[in-house]
């Protein structure tokens, strides 16, 4: 694309201010910027307006959930299914650790966290681990492909080359980059990041697969006979990934996903719930949970709306392809985002000044045909590390990392 070229694009999208450096630059810096508006996707700016409105959802009624006393009944021949289908290559795991550390008070990519009391226990060792157990188990390798952003992207290849992977054969570990959306002010307006840099931001965990296939991987993975993708969020680090268990009551059901879920420890806890909305599984995010919906009771007295995602959830891949052109819902979500005054002087805002857009992998459930949701032990699965202290934080998932025998 050449700067002609580029001007056009901008002008159309409304935002021809991204040039306003061009003259200041190196040629290389040129380069990059002109790669970079090639690359941008700018009709997310153009959605603002309708992702601010308040989001309309339609007829919500409860989705059972299996249970651990039914998984219990069923786990032989659930995890012989699961094991089966391992062995023979075609359930993968697809790691989403595309942020940073910065709610915990680091500059680094949230994976390489240390937890550790008394040695050193990456957040990314935790996840990988936990993965070799099941590799241990099943006497195979599983393919993990690991999903950064342009922001952590070397910092974490480095990190786990310069760590041997934690122990994982690193032939069956591929990357890829996540897509990125540009940010903006509230008038709508890109950010820029640096003189020849507009500000962008990860395109939230709804972008996997999109990042997957556009790099390649997914048509790898098809090639290699990859059926079924776990996707797992960076930061919980109990998680099982892969585990045959879950696996195989996908399976057996013949479902297109499935989503492990924990019993909710309050009516309010911030989690979002499985449900069916107009018929299909879907997702309420906690802030959506209304009043009427919080206290409803199923047919035995426990509340309707009692399990929450954590986040985990199994995607069978033929699904994925069917479902890969549709544009999912795109949420608006309040940051706060550095930018260059109009000096040209770079300015660190302490209260959110523009928006980020992003797509939620919890969508992508309701847009395929079935979802399992699965129970698993919270006290054993669930230590998401979101903050630093309190709740949802490294002191917790420490206390419940000790409560399961990981030393620390």
């Amino acid at each position: 694309m050449d700067y002609a070229q580029a001007l056009e694009k901008l002008s159309a999208a409304g935002q021809e201010h991204a040039m306003q450096y061009y003259e200041e630059l190196t040629d290389d810096q040129k380069a990059l910027l002109l790669a970079q508006i090639e690359a941008t996707d700018f009709t997310v700016l153009s959605s603002m307006q309708d992702g601010k409105r308040e989001n309309v959802r339609g007829d919500i009624k409860p989705l059972a959930a299996m249970q651990l006393p039914q998984i219990k009944e069923r786990e032989t021949e659930f995890k012989s299914l699961g094991l089966d289908a391992i062995k023979k290559g075609k359930v993968g795991a697809v790691l989403l650790a595309g942020g940073m550390g910065t709610r915990l008070g680091s500059d680094e990519p949230k994976g390489v966290y240390n937890i550790g009391l008394t040695k050193e226990v990456f957040i990314f060792q935790r996840l990988i681990e936990n993965l070799i157990d099941v590799v241990k188990e099943a006497g195979a390798w599983i393919p993990l492909y690991i999903m950064t952003s342009d922001k952590n992207h070397e910092a974490t290849v480095g990190f786990l080359k310069e760590h041997d992977y934690f122990g994982y054969d690193n032939a069956f570990v591929t990357f890829f980059m996540q897509e990125m959306a540009p940010a903006c002010n509230p008038q709508g307006k890109v950010y820029m990041e640096e003189k020849f840099k507009i500000s962008t931001s990860p395109n939230g965990n709804g972008g996997w697969y999109s990042s997957m296939y556009k790099w390649g991987v997914a048509k790898k993975a098809m090639e290699d006979g990859v059926e079924w993708l776990n996707v797992f969020a960076v930061d919980n680090v109990l998680q099982r990934i892969a585990d045959p268990c879950f696996v195989g009551a996908v399976l057996s059901g013949n479902y297109a996903s499935g989503a492990k879920v924990v019993r909710k420890c309050a009516p309010d806890e911030k989690i979002g719930v499985i449900c069916l909305e107009d018929g299909r599984p879907s997702i309420v995010e906690y802030y959506e949970l209304t009043d009427e919906l919080m206290n409803a009771k199923d047919e035995k007295g426990d509340p309707a709306y009692y399990f929450g995602v954590i986040l985990n959830y199994l995607f069978r891949v033929e699904d994925l392809e069917k479902i890969r052109e549709r544009k999912l819902p795109l949420h608006i979500v309040e940051k706060k985002i550095p930018y260059l005054n109009e000096k040209g002087e770079k300015v660190k805002p302490d209260a959110p000044n523009g928006y980020k857009f992003e797509q939620l992998v919890l969508d992508m459930i309701h847009e395929l045909d079935g979802c399992l949701p699965f129970e698993v032990v919270r006290e054993k699965e669930f230590a998401p590390i979101k903050n630093a202290t309190g709740i949802d934080s490294v002191e917790s998932a420490r206390e419940l990392c000790k409560k399961n025998g990981i030393a620390l």
